[in-house]
């Protein structure tokens, strides 16, 4: 059982995501690092919504809030 509990814990997936500013530094920090299975890309929909929404509002908003703002909206990809 204690073998099985620290398989699970050592095995759990944290996700990475990228940061707005450097998101092209980011993937290929995590390529040569090693820990590219953990990080999360999002969806090209992702940036041009958001391109789109900076157009309009003169606001640039996260990456991370706009996906959850689709995804609350009923988008799934």
């Amino acid at each position: 059982m204690l073998l099985w509990i620290t398989f699970y814990l050592t095995k759990t997936k944290k996700t990475v995501y990228l940061r707005d500013k450097s998101v092209l530094e980011d993937f290929y920090a995590a390529l040569t690092g090693g820990y590219l299975d953990n990080l999360h890309v999002p969806h090209s929909d992702v940036f041009f919504v958001r391109a789109a929404l900076r157009e309009r509002t003169g606001t640039l908003f996260p990456l991370q809030a706009v996906e959850s703002a689709m995804r609350k909206e009923g988008w799934r990809k």
